[in-house]
């Protein structure tokens, strides 16, 4: 079930400058994870975005876990 959830989440260079996507359409994930953590519930998000449906959000929250397996972070400069 986690791979099926995880291929909700795409990558193409010609949306969203190549950020990952939920189904191709113009919702980052990224966008979606800052919503959930400024404390809007999944139920509120969808209702703002009916596109989506609850497993697109599982879907982000599950990339965003994956991201955090990598071996090694860097700090970048700002």
């Amino acid at each position: 079930m986690e791979n099926e959830l995880l291929n909700r989440i795409t990558i193409n260079s010609d949306i969203c400058h190549g950020k990952p996507v939920i189904r191709g359409l113009r919702y980052p994930v990224e966008s979606m994870l800052e919503l959930l953590a400024s404390g809007m519930s999944t139920e509120e998000i969808l209702a703002d975005y009916p596109d989506l449906v609850k497993e697109d959000l599982l879907a982000c929250i599950g990339y965003a876990a994956r991201l955090t397996q990598i071996k090694s972070i860097y700090k970048i400069a700002s």
